[in-house]
């Protein structure tokens, strides 16, 4: 099983940036998926997931409205478009996937906002 995010960057608040899961080693449409992330001192947090098919999809109250998370089974990846970016939304962000015998973690990317 492998799990690599991409797509964290420095964004000024207000903007916007897209992250990339890309995962493989397993049926991935068999799987439900969130993004977590990480603040410095902070614990990881959910922010945000999606059923297997994509046809439910869930949000921390803190990100509804700026960030949207989507997934294509046939490229094996799940997408977080991230609108309206806050200081706060910095952190490391990971993709998680339900289910699976024991925790794969990716590297996570890094999403910094400031000006």
């Amino acid at each position: 099983v492998q799990v690599v995010e991409s797509g964290g960057g420095l964004v000024q608040p207000g903007g916007s940036l897209r992250l990339s899961c890309a995962a493989s080693g397993f049926t991935f449409s068999n799987y439900d998926i969130d993004w977590y992330r990480q603040a410095p001192g902070k614990a990881r947090e959910q922010v945000a997931g999606i059923s297997r098919a994509g046809e439910n999809r869930l949000y921390d109250d803190s990100v509804k409205g700026r960030f949207t998370i989507s997934r294509d089974n046939a490229k094996h990846t799940v997408t977080l478009q991230m609108n309206k970016l806050k200081p706060e939304d910095t952190a490391v962000y990971y993709c998680y996937v339900i289910g699976l015998p024991r925790d794969y973690w990716g590297q996570g990317t890094q999403v910094t906002v400031s000006s």
